[in-house]
């Protein structure tokens, strides 16, 4: 299985992403661990992060892209699977994401959208940020995160809806019961996404497996 992860802050990504991984055996690709690992073990990517992060910059999309290929590759000679979570927050690194993809034979079977509502979410930031002592997570922090969500990120959700690959979870309910029905979801859709492409399939949520891939 190939996954790709869209969520809101405080839906829970890592903790489900890990959990597929886990399951299907198969990397999970954290595009921030990815960050880590390269600036810890000084390789070229890893400079280039490093400088800019000196420098008060942003990792341009660029360097990350590249750091998920290289992972890419190293799935595909693992077996093929992968669990992508961090990444694509908007439409450019989507379709850059998609590009990455097709030239490695590697784009995603399925795009996790794990749906909350902002109150919810922002309920479990606060919770959060309380129990790590982030006293700069702030109740209006938040919120301005989760309307950039919104305004950024949410439109890629449309997308992958059009291409037939997404699947929404209500992720609201115990982290448990979400976890069970996104594997029970995914093994079933296991042995059908290498045979049945992208145009004929359609978005669903996990009560409707069978008409994401055009069966009555």
């Amino acid at each position: 299985m190939r996954v790709l992860l869209v969520a809101p802050p405080g839906a829970g990504k890592g903790t489900q992403g890990a959990l597929i991984a886990t399951h299907f055996d198969v990397p999970h690709i954290a595009t921030g661990d990815l960050l880590r690992d390269h600036v810890a073990r000084g390789t070229e990517l890893g400079r280039a992060v490093q400088d800019r992060l000196n420098r008060g910059e942003l990792v341009p999309d660029e360097i990350v892209l590249e750091m998920v290929r290289s992972a890419f590759v190293e799935a595909k000679h693992a077996g093929g699977g992968y669990v992508l979570d961090g990444m694509p927050r908007n439409m450019a690194q989507a379709r850059a994401l998609y590009e990455v993809g097709l030239s490695l034979e590697m784009t995603a079977n399925v795009a996790l959208h794990l749906k909350a509502g902002d109150e919810e979410l922002t309920r479990r930031l606060l919770a959060r940020a309380a129990l790590e002592g982030r006293s700069d997570d702030t109740e209006q922090v938040i919120r301005h995160r989760l309307a950039l969500y919104h305004e950024v990120t949410h439109p890629i959700v449309d997308w992958y809806a059009a291409r037939g690959i997404l699947v929404t979870v209500d992720a609201v309910r115990p982290v448990e019961r979400v976890g069970r029905q996104i594997l029970t979801a995914l093994e079933a859709m296991r042995p059908l996404v290498d045979h049945v492409p992208e145009h004929a399939r359609r978005s669903v949520d996990l009560t409707g497996l069978g008409a994401a891939f055009g069966q009555s």
